[in-house]
């Protein structure tokens, strides 16, 4: 039985490094599979295009590197077959493609046609691109990226050895953090920081703060960002007014992040693995925090979401993230709790609702545990520390399958708008007045989605908990003042209607 399955592709992998290139990084992965044997850890790297590995898992060879499709046929065939604990994938999306899910939003006015997403390969649901079809994800999948694009295997090479030589660290260790937010979104960031560590004391400000903060600010285990981003940048943002002054740098982070480091951000772009080789550019944010050493990175891979005040979308899923990792989970776990979290704790997944599930992903080995938590119980004499463990540790993959099964069972979505949808006078009304609330012109139009609820979620619903018949959306761009290339100030409405009228409204800001 493996544990843990690292999958890559051969040919792509040849194709960035050539033979002796390759070579380097098979090595390096054969130090990893020894370290986690001394971690109790059985591990496998399996090569997705490779026919023979793959007729071990009854499965199909990928023969196009770039098909979505063909990885997550591969991938669900290791997992029928070998169910392992941890399944990491190794590369960058022109080794293991992310998976093209049809972002719900963009009918709604949001720029990205697609939501770039690891999500499928966390459930169980075959290929498709419709991301309702991954509300319950049951698998920990995270990935360990190279550069997109290079043609030296130095930068994967030190994330592989960082994985093989991590260790645990006390959780009070993760209990001091770095916080950065934009200034527009102060409140929101305090209070994300406040329900993960207990206070906000910590959080800097853009402006003023950054991008050139001290190494002692930066010093910190846990980091948590809420600033704008933009595609292809290896800068982040803040926000103050019309100004958007730079928060954070790939260039002002360098020799400052600590091994060990774990970050969750928010920010739009914030884990885009965008090709800085071709481009000429410094890496992303995101990889510079794994090769100084940083465990994992949490954070989206296109427009993110959440309030100027309060918490909601990306708030919360970061949160969860952070949390899990307090709490002693590894990497792995802590991303695929803190997805089901954020579904279960959603009445109807809206259209940004799903967003937000597809876009975040995690970088960096799933079975990387960066706090230890004492043990509650001793190990008697005579048994072997070991077994307990795995016995533990397969007692938890049942129970976070069980609760992907039942979110696939019970969770209503709304993902596709509806063509010929009819509003009422006083529903249109209600839209033209939400709009006024939130700054945007009551002219705006609205796109409604039906709600597609499953049996046991309509059996559920009841007069104090009505389900909703549809959502109405719209996505509008508000900025004004000079702005950094890319970044761009929006505002998301979600208005929900229930028995042709509508009852609650949400207002998003942008990252």
């Amino acid at each position: 039985m493996d544990d843990k399955i690292i999958v890559t592709n051969r040919a792509a992998l040849q194709a960035k490094y050539g033979k002796a290139g390759f070579a380097k990084i098979e090595t390096a992965i054969n130090h990893l599979i020894k370290a986690d044997a001394n971690r109790a850890i059985q591990a496998r790297l399996v090569f997705l295009d490779d026919a023979s590995a793959m007729r071990r898992y009854s499965g199909t060879p990928v023969a196009s590197p770039m098909s979505p499709r063909q990885a997550k046929d591969a991938i669900d065939a290791i997992f029928k077959k070998a169910n392992p604990d941890y399944l990491m994938i190794l590369g960058a999306p022109d080794v293991v493609p992310h998976q093209d899910l049809n972002n719900p939003a963009y009918a709604a006015s949001d720029d990205d046609k697609i939501a770039w997403s690891d999500l499928p390969y966390a459930c169980e649901a075959p290929y498709s691109k419709d991301v309702a079809k991954f509300k319950g994800p049951t698998r920990v999948v995270s990935r360990l990226p190279d550069l997109t694009g290079a043609k030296d295997p130095a930068y994967l090479l030190n994330l592989i050895a960082y994985a093989a030589s991590y260790k645990s660290r006390a959780v009070t260790d993760y209990g001091r953090y770095f916080g950065l937010s934009a200034q527009v979104w102060q409140k929101s960031t305090a209070l994300s920081l406040f329900n993960i560590f207990g206070d906000s004391k910590a959080l800097a400000i853009s402006p003023p703060s950054g991008p050139n903060h001290p190494a002692a600010r930066l010093a910190p285990l846990s980091h948590f960002i809420n600033c704008h981003g933009a595609p292809a940048s290896p800068e982040f943002y803040g926000q103050k007014g019309n100004r958007y002054p730079t928060s954070l740098t790939t260039k002002a982070m360098k020799r400052k992040i600590k091994v060990g480091t774990v970050a969750a951000a928010e920010c739009c772009y914030g884990a885009e693995l965008y090709d800085s080789v071709t481009l000429v550019a410094d890496i992303p944010i995101c990889q510079e925090y794994l090769r100084q050493g940083g465990y994992g990175f949490f954070g989206s891979t296109t427009i993110a979401y959440g309030p100027a005040e309060g918490n909601a979308q990306a708030d919360l899923i970061t949160q969860y993230f952070l949390l899990k990792i307090l709490d002693g989970a590894s990497l792995g776990r802590a991303a695929l709790s803190a997805r089901q979290q954020f579904i279960e704790q959603t009445a109807e997944l809206d259209p940004v609702d799903l967003k937000t599930l597809a876009q975040f992903i995690l970088l960096g080995d799933p079975s990387i545990h960066p706090a230890q938590v004492a043990k509650t119980t001793a190990v008697p004499r005579g048994i072997d520390p070991v077994v307990p463990e795995q016995q533990a540790r397969a007692e938890r993959r049942t129970k976070l399958r069980q609760a992907g099964n039942y979110l696939e069972a019970t969770k209503p979505t709304a993902s596709h708008p509806e063509k010929r949808a009819r509003k009422s006078a006083s529903v249109l009304q209600a839209l033209a007045n939400i709009a006024r609330q939130a700054g945007i012109s009551p002219k705006r139009e609205f796109t409604a989605f039906a709600v597609k609820a499953p049996p046991a979620a309509r059996a559920k619903a009841n007069k104090a908990a009505p389900l909703a018949s549809r959502y109405h959306v719209t996505i509008s761009s508000t900025g004004r003042g000079k702005m950094p290339d890319g970044v761009v100030s929006r505002v998301a409405v979600v208005a929900k209607e229930v028995d042709g009228r509508i009852i609650g409204y949400r207002v998003y800001r942008g990252k």
